[in-house]
């Protein structure tokens, strides 16, 4: 118990970022794994690195990088221009490193293209230009979330073509099938989708020139720069080097032949010192599947792969401290609501309000209390959620206990404390595992969130999954977690009939 404290507080008080590691962070999409791929493998010669992929939209990732668990990552200089600068109209890259430095921030390292936003339809509705959309009111719009919420995107776009259509919240991933089942008409996607080509999809022409360049570059932290000199100069070899058809096959390497991440982008960096602009990757993504014949991997090669007892480990990890912490408040907090009835309502009605805040929201507002990404607060946000069975079922298991028992124990002479430890938790304890286990069995599930911001554990398998729309991914994923869930049940059971057999003996 001590040595688990012990590691708890070390988490809590462990720096966000340590000096002699360069960390490379990424969004949750294709592209933006890859290309964080790309940066990280460069670099790795020159310095220790590290990939914390998939943390969920623009905000989180900025936030990481603000406060310093990352310190670079792959970005568009229109969304620096609008969504992180708010600018109203295109700038300088001048203007944009000038308004960056005082936050500690820079830009560098142009890639070489441009992965604009656009609207796509199926080949066979007729529609050209975005203006076309404005007089088709019975369109299906199914936009990602965070285009939706982006200050160059839909409202913008809605506002400039005159559109009055009411778009539904679809994450990238799935939106491409969306369409071609024709549960939506009309969906986000970016320029160097690989999937435009193989769903025959017809991108709609910006025809009042909307949409911003976007061009990639990396969005670093200066000090970056100087901590780590050889790994900076080795990146800033990237620029100028990755083309619109590179990047187009690269994403149909991930999306299209089920390619791990690591392997497409080693793969660019060991073909890319040819003369030729256009890598050994080819610039036809579809034409490249059927070359390769290769086939995504089945279920069960995903499923044992060798990140599983990693992912396994930082799982029962983050469930079990987030857990003993809950038990360490929640507890206490259960036995202040069962003897002080005026605090009870107080109480219960805390410890229910944290549970009903949206979990993406909770690591989103922690990041920047925080200061960090990862562990700490994943282990805050579970923590919160497990609060409320722990403290419900502490008071209710109090309440329950006799009332002759109670007299019986004050008959004795025992003070307050002693009848409480000796008597009334011990009657209270069958009805306060419940809830510890309740607690727990909610928390294998919840903490598959925790991947939105480094913290590791079966979700990382969850978020790829979604990004690349890969189902056995997903099912990876998800298969093992409900594994867990199960086994930790099957514990507190066996725990739970242990402790009614000895009573029974007793």
């Amino acid at each position: 118990m001590r040595a688990l404290l012990g590691w708890i507080l070390f988490c809590l008080v462990l720096p966000a970022s340590a000096d002699d590691v360069l960390r490379v962070g990424s969004k949750r999409f294709t592209e933006s794994y890859i290309l964080a791929e790309v940066v990280t493998q460069a670099a790795a010669p020159h310095a220790k690195t590290e990939h914390r992929q998939g943390l969920g939209n623009t905000a989180i990732v900025l936030a990481a990088l603000k406060n310093g668990s990352i310190d670079v990552y792959p970005e568009y200089v229109g969304t620096i221009d609008q969504e992180i600068l708010k600018h109203e109209r295109p700038s300088s890259l001048a203007q944009m490193r000038e308004e960056l430095a005082p936050l500690g921030l820079g830009i560098a390292v142009p890639l070489g293209f441009n992965n604009t936003y656009a609207l796509a339809v199926r080949g066979d509705t007729g529609l050209r230009t975005l203006s076309d959309l404005a007089g088709q009111g019975d369109l299906r719009f199914g936009l990602s979330h965070e285009f939706i919420g982006r200050a160059d995107g839909w409202p913008g776009l809605r506002e400039r073509y005159g559109l009055l259509q009411q778009p539904r919240g679809l994450d990238h991933g799935i939106a491409y099938e969306a369409l071609a089942q024709r549960q939506v008409d009309v969906i986000d996607i970016y320029s160097t989708d690989a999937k435009i080509a193989r769903y025959k999809l017809t991108v709609l022409e910006d025809d009042k020139n909307y949409f911003p360049r976007y061009d990639a570059v990396l969005l670093y932290r200066l000090d970056a720069a100087r901590r780590f000199p050889a790994a900076w100069a080795a990146l800033q070899k990237l620029e100028g080097r990755i083309t619109a058809n590179d990047m187009i096959a690269m994403n149909g390497a991930a999306e299209l032949q089920g390619q791990p991440f690591n392997q497409i982008a080693e793969r660019w960096l060991a073909a890319h010192p040819a003369a030729e602009s256009v890598s050994t990757l080819g610039s036809d993504p579809d034409k490249d599947t059927a070359s390769s014949k290769r086939s995504p991997p089945g279920l069960s090669s995903v499923l044992f792969g060798p990140d599983l007892a990693r992912l396994t480990g930082q799982h029962v990890l983050l469930v079990g401290m987030s857990v003993l912490l809950a038990c360490l408040a929640g507890i206490p907090l259960g036995i202040v609501a069962a003897y002080r009835a005026r605090l009870r309502q107080g109480v219960l009605g805390l410890a229910g309000m944290l549970q009903t805040i949206p979990s993406l929201a909770l690591l989103a507002i922690l990041i920047p209390l925080l200061g960090r990404i990862g562990i700490v607060p994943a282990l805050v946000a579970l923590f919160v959620y497990a609060l409320l069975p722990i403290v419900r079922n502490t008071c209710t298991g109090l309440a329950g206990v006799p009332r002759g028992l109670r007299q019986a124990a004050l008959a004795l002479g025992l003070n307050r404390w002693q009848r409480l430890s000796h008597v009334e938790l011990p009657l209270a304890l069958p009805v306060i595992l419940a809830g510890v286990k309740t607690a727990a069995v909610m928390s294998v599930g919840t903490a598959t969130i925790a991947a939105f911001i480094g913290a590791g554990g079966y979700g990382e398998r969850i978020t790829t999954g979604l990004a690349l729309n890969d189902n056995n991914m997903m099912l990876a994923g998800a298969l093992p977690a409900a594994v867990l869930a199960l086994v930790t049940q099957g514990l507190f059971e066996l725990l739970e009939r242990r402790y009614v057999s000895r009573q029974g003996m007793a």
